[in-house]
């Protein structure tokens, strides 16, 4: 480093890469209610400005199903509100059914006393009340937009670079900056890769039966179709998880034709689809990093681990992650014990990553059992879904997994 951006340096206690709506949470968590030895001095950093304008009648098209415990984790953090007064749409049923047989299970939050099964919330509104509240505590500043260039991890503090010449210093240094996490990478700690071969095609549409607050989900031979309710009435975001080839051809279609073949697909359980707004394109890997952690280092969110969308289940891990690190990191600086160091970050490690490893494996096996027409698999998945239908403690097992439930 040069002399000037030594000149330049600056020392907090955290230092978060990735103001996303996992390492904007963790910022929150860390500043919320502190108690013990004095605020925590935090850095945020965060490469482009996050949307916080968009007219009222406008769809993010990547929304995110949130569980009822990440629910809970918001109300902690003071953002829940914000965010149902701007869109929260709760549902309270899933019905679930295999395109290559009569194969069915249903779930309806009411069977466990439960008034939802969770929230579908537009990405960009989740991130805008995290966002905003970080910016009602003094102890957190925001770096953005930049970038860091260089990350040196030393014997007591990790140090970062960025792109305007700043030099941070910081007992513990998170990366929460996505599944090409940079901060990983410079850092070599290997992933394994699960390659689903599917990308999954996005898109905002208006079917002409309600969506009954309930999110539907057809196993497809190429993949899953999910319709997903974000508002009151029979607006949904779809999720369709399919081959690179068929997503690119998807995605080419006229309005028409687009509508016509998501009506087939869907097998028309809400009618005619009246509209489909503008498509995107999303490949989907799963990946696992080796490790969570070094001394001064943790992963959390998509730079620890990726799963497929099938359960709607990634980003709550990732708020998991957030609340987990949060609760290690001031357990040890209410006692006065090194935040930052290995044995106290493998804390963390060791409560997440097992948890995480699970589901994981979970959902690639979900996704091999359902996404193929194999003669014999395809009657075993109509079985067993029939079968969990009809056997009510497996049913409450598999909702209390979507409620982010132990």
């Amino acid at each position: 480093m040069t002399n000037a951006a030594q000149t330049l340096s600056k020392k907090y206690d955290i230092i978060i890469v990735g103001g996303g709506m996992v390492g904007s949470a963790l910022a929150c968590a860390l500043s919320n209610n502190i108690e013990g030895n004095g605020t925590l001095k935090i850095a945020l950093i965060e490469g482009s400005e996050p949307s916080t304008q968009w007219p009222e009648d406008s769809f993010d098209l990547r929304v995110s199903a949130i569980s009822r415990a990440s629910k809970a984790f918001f109300e902690t953090l003071g953002v829940w509100n914000a965010m149902h007064d701007m869109r929260a749409t709760a549902y309270t049923e899933m019905h679930v059914w295999d395109a290559g047989g009569n194969g069915s299970i249903h779930f309806d939050s009411a069977e466990i006393g439960e008034a939802s099964l969770g929230h579908i919330i537009e990405n960009r509104i989740i991130n805008k009340a995290l966002i905003d509240r970080v910016h009602t505590f003094d102890n957190v500043d925001i770096y953005c937009p930049s970038s860091p260039t260089i990350l040196q991890l030393g014997n007591d503090a990790a140090k970062l670079q960025l792109d305007d010449g700043n030099v941070l210093q910081a007992e513990l240094l998170v990366g929460a900056d996505g599944g090409r996490s940079w901060v990983r990478q410079q850092t070599d700690i290997a992933v394994s890769i699960n390659d689903y071969q599917q990308t999954a095609v996005v898109a905002n549409i208006t079917t002409e039966y309600p969506h009954q607050h309930t999110a539907w989900q057809r196993f497809l031979p190429r993949g899953p179709l999910a319709f997903l309710p974000v508002n009151e009435n029979n607006i949904s975001a779809i999720v369709w998880s399919t081959s690179a080839e068929e997503a690119e051809r998807l995605s080419g279609l006229d309005e028409a034709a687009f509508r016509q073949e998501l009506e087939t697909a869907f097998d028309k359980k809400l009618g005619k689809i009246l509209h489909a707004g503008p498509r995107a394109c999303f490949p989907i890997k799963g990946q696992h990093a080796k490790n969570y952690v070094k001394p001064h280092l943790a992963l959390i969110g998509d730079a620890a681990h990726t799963i497929h969308p099938l359960a709607g289940q990634g980003v709550n891990l990732g708020f998991a992650d957030a609340q987990c690190l949060a609760e290690v990191v001031l357990t040890a600086h209410a006692a006065q014990k090194p935040m930052g160091s290995f044995k106290n970050l493998r804390r963390f490690e060791r409560a997440r990553r097992g948890d995480n490893l699970l589901m994981l494996e979970a959902m690639g096996a979900f996704k091999q059992l359902f996404s193929n027409n194999t003669p014999g698999l395809r009657e075993l998945r109509n079985i067993g879904l029939d079968f969990s239908d009809r056997v009510t403690p497996i049913k409450h097992f598999f909702m209390a997994k979507a409620l982010g439930q132990q």
